[in-house]
């Protein structure tokens, strides 16, 4: 007799409204017994909070993963092994169990290292798409992210912004919060404030938007979840 797995699924929740949630990403939260989602040393558990919001939960397991917010190699290897393992005995049960990502699961997402650790386990995985937090943040600041079929998009973490500024195209700069007075002094250097717009905690209750970035105060605070669009 074959033993039956449960299936790893992640679930993208979107950058915060719940409304952005997709049909297929509620059905699955409905149908999972287990729902896994990270959690800070605070306790929070945004995106099992903005899964709420569309979802009875009330009758799940809840499993918190620790995802440390470190480069530490070692420290973040150790921490997504423990994160897998504590998984393991929920599939190794037959449940299936839905992994919570804020935003779109394939991008920069926690989800592909529990992939990395299940699948050569033999654990079948699956993805469904959600909506990114740069698109939310287009369509917050009701503009398009390119001008037309040519232009490129290219799309990195704040803190290589400099890298790509004299590149072609329009430009995402994500998760921008903790670097944003170097990201401002490096878009003030490239001559690009006054074409950069910021939308922070894009869909939640604290959303700010910043059409222009020339008028924002660098010593202001934006937190974490900050997006940065530079129109070319």
């Amino acid at each position: 007799m074959v033993e039956h797995k449960g299936t790893l699924y992640g679930v993208s929740v979107g950058p915060g409204d719940p409304e952005l949630m997709t049909l297929q990403a509620v059905r699955r939260l409905q149908m999972c017994p287990v729902i896994a989602a990270p959690q800070t040393k605070s306790g929070q558990m945004l995106a099992l909070e903005i899964a709420q919001g569309a979802v009875d939960l009330s009758e799940k397991t809840i499993v918190p993963l620790q995802f440390p917010m470190t480069r530490d190699a070692s420290v973040l290897q150790t921490a997504h092994a423990a994160a897998a393992e504590s998984l393991r005995r929920y599939l190794d049960a037959g449940q299936d169990v839905a992994v919570l990502n804020l935003g779109d699961v394939s991008v920069y997402a926690t989800f592909g290292y529990l992939q990395q650790q299940l699948q050569p386990l033999g654990y079948t995985t699956v993805m469904l798409a959600g909506v990114p937090s740069f698109c939310a943040a287009a369509a917050r600041l009701n503009q398009s992210l390119t001008s037309g079929m040519e232009q490129p998009l290219t799309i990195v973490p704040g803190r290589v912004a400099e890298k790509v500024l004299e590149h072609p195209g329009s430009k995402v700069l994500m998760k921008t919060g903790r670097q944003l007075p170097q990201t401002l002094e490096k878009l003030a250097a490239h001559g690009r404030l006054g074409q950069s717009a910021m939308v922070c905690n894009c869909g939640l209750p604290q959303e700010e938007v910043w059409p222009d970035l020339s008028q924002y105060d660098p010593a202001r605070p934006a937190g974490y979840f900050a997006t940065i669009l530079v129109k070319e």
